[in-house]
């Protein structure tokens, strides 16, 4: 029997992989299938992101006299009806889950001790153990930080009205993303970065999300002091002083979950430490997903799932982690993928009108291209697609690039009209200046 701690990403993908090889499989999830993606990560984004995006298309159109109204959300309806469709999904993979051949233990949290591990109280044989227990949003020691108004990404659901005055702490992609939904929402959003804001994203990408957070106010380099109030927040202390907000958004990153995980190498942050083949310092126990760290992504996490299966039912594999696409959902899906650029060629270009991007023309926000590559050959080093639908071009261009493909293999390519994709277009151009250049 093979036991797995943790039915999120990672966990879920592994346990299936195993089931489907004719395994037995039991998986220990303490709360809803689906792990943090699901329940307070991505899809959480993805549904106040569609709402704040139909805002801020109205308001477009309004502008331009094209409609007469913009819409405004009934918060508390809006979270409720998220709920049920989270719930919805959670049991549909459930369902896929079992229909696979795993057997699922809810409600116990999963214990690791050296080789053994539990469901609550109930000790688990098995000849192969993955942790794949996630992470939980980073709650720095700040003073007030327990106070009634303050939220993370987990505790969200409890906000049970709209803040007329939000500060979100930290500088990530979560406090970007959240920034813009609220401040399309009609709140005042006040970013506090404790240092630069966004800034493992690529240039052209953070200029252009400042550019989409016009709505919102960022401050870089302002560490918080003190959360203040007496029975809820009603403002934050920085150096530079004493900020109003009836909410405060906890945006300070993830930590590894690793609490119950016991008698295995670690790291500073708690994350445990595994090898290419996802195998932890114990024989036969494996870790994936959150739990090891960063980069904390849903399909990393699911992609260490299936080597950790593998590696047990004795295929050999290993995790590379490069060529990976990144997205930040705000007005469009600003996403990347960037290998290095000592050295390399690159040209940027607004993105192109289309569908979902067409009105968005008058006020310059119809996202970018950006294509890096090595100036010689022309082989692909990092790509950025923000617009509508950035995200699936950047996903398949990453394997691109894995696949050592250059702009001139895109001579050939034919695209799909209308599109909002850029890149395409620009690699053709990239291949054309570089044959230019290095003719004899």
């Amino acid at each position: 029997m093979i036991v797995i701690l943790g039915g999120g990403p990672a966990g879920r993908l592994a346990s299936i992989r195993l089931a489907a090889a004719g395994r037995q499989v039991i998986l220990v999830e303490h709360g809803g299938i689906g792990g943090q993606c699901l329940h307070s990560g991505c899809m959480p984004v993805c549904a106040l992101n569609d709402v704040a995006r139909l805002i801020h298309a109205a308001r477009e159109l309004n502008d331009l006299g094209v409609i007469d109204t913009v819409p405004g959300p009934d918060f508390s309806v809006l979270l409720r009806r998220m709920g049920e469709i989270q719930q919805k999904i959670a049991s549909i993979l459930d369902d896929e889950t079992r229909s696979a051949g795993v057997d699922i233990i809810y409600g116990r949290t999963g214990r690791l001790a050296g080789r053994m591990a539990w469901a609550g109280d109930e000790q688990l044989e098995a000849e192969a153990i993955i942790a794949a227990t996630g992470s939980r949003p980073f709650v720095p020691g700040i003073p007030g930080i327990d106070l009634p108004g303050v939220f993370t990404s987990r505790t969200l659901s409890g906000m049970d009205r709209l803040p007329e005055k939000m500060v979100i702490i930290g500088g990530s992609v979560v406090a970007a993303e959240f920034a813009y939904i609220f401040s399309t929402f009609g709140c005042d959003v006040t970013i506090l970065s404790r240092s630069t804001f966004l800034k493992e994203s690529d240039r052209h990408i953070r200029a252009l999300a400042i550019k989409e957070l016009a709505g919102a106010t960022i401050r870089e380099n302002t560490p918080v002091k003190t959360i203040m109030g007496k029975n809820r927040v009603d403002s934050v202390l920085t150096p530079d002083g004493e900020l109003e907000a009836d909410a405060v958004f906890i945006a300070a990153g993830l930590v590894p979950n690793s609490g119950s995980l016991e008698g295995l190498k670690k790291g500073p942050l708690g994350e445990v430490v595994v090898d290419n083949h996802m195998r932890t310092s114990v024989a036969d126990v494996y870790a994936c997903g959150d739990v090891v760290g960063p980069p904390c992504l849903t399909p990393v996490a699911r992609h260490q799932g299936i080597v950790a299966a593998d590696n047990i039912l004795g295929i050999p594999r290993t995790m590379d982690y490069q060529n990976i696409p990144r997205s930040i959902n705000l007005t469009h899906e600003l996403a990347f993928c960037i290998n290095g650029t000592d050295g390399m060629g690159s040209l940027a270009i607004p993105g192109p009108a289309g569908p979902g991007s067409f009105w968005s023309v008058p006020t310059g926000q119809t996202g970018l291209a950006k294509v890096i590559f090595e100036p010689g050959s022309g082989e692909l080093a990092g790509i950025c697609a923000a617009g509508p639908g950035g995200g699936l071009v950047a996903g398949y261009m990453a394997f691109l690039m894995k696949k050592h493909f250059s702009v001139h293999d895109f001579e050939e390519f034919i695209e799909v009209h209308p599109s909002t994709d850029g890149v395409y277009g620009l690699a053709k151009y990239a291949s054309a200046v570089l044959k230019k250049r290095n003719r004899p």
